[in-house]
């Protein structure tokens, strides 16, 4: 009777650790979209306020726009090229900050020219 019950505990053990194991590692590498609202890296100014509030989704960033400012989490591009894209969704942006700072006049130049 123990050898039977061992036996199928033995059986068992490898199913439940590749359970468990695949739980955790979907657990670690499951990443949320970053939300703009908590932990902002972007803090953009418009020329133009937006209608109404927005939620964009550039790119895996989602972006909040409310009256004449926007805000979204860090991304992987240059900040010129995240300007750029916001820029063709919104309009005309006045000022783009990270936490670095500013972009310069040059950088604001080319993210408010529209691409051919």
């Amino acid at each position: 009777m123990i050898a039977t019950r061992n036996s199928a505990i033995r059986q068992l053990l490898p199913a439940v650790l590749a359970l468990f194991g695949t739980a955790a590692t979907f657990a670690v590498t499951a990443t949320p979209v970053r939300a703009a609202d908590s932990n902002a890296y972007y803090s953009v100014t418009l020329a133009a306020p937006v209608a109404k509030p927005a939620k964009l989704m550039l790119g895996d960033v989602l972006w909040s726009c409310a009256g004449d400012t926007c805000s979204a989490g860090a991304d992987t591009a240059r900040p010129v090229v995240v300007c750029t894209k916001l820029a063709a969704k919104v309009g005309t942006i006045n000022k783009f900050a990270t936490p670095k700072g500013e972009l310069a006049a040059e950088e604001m130049a080319r993210c408010n020219t529209p691409k051919a």
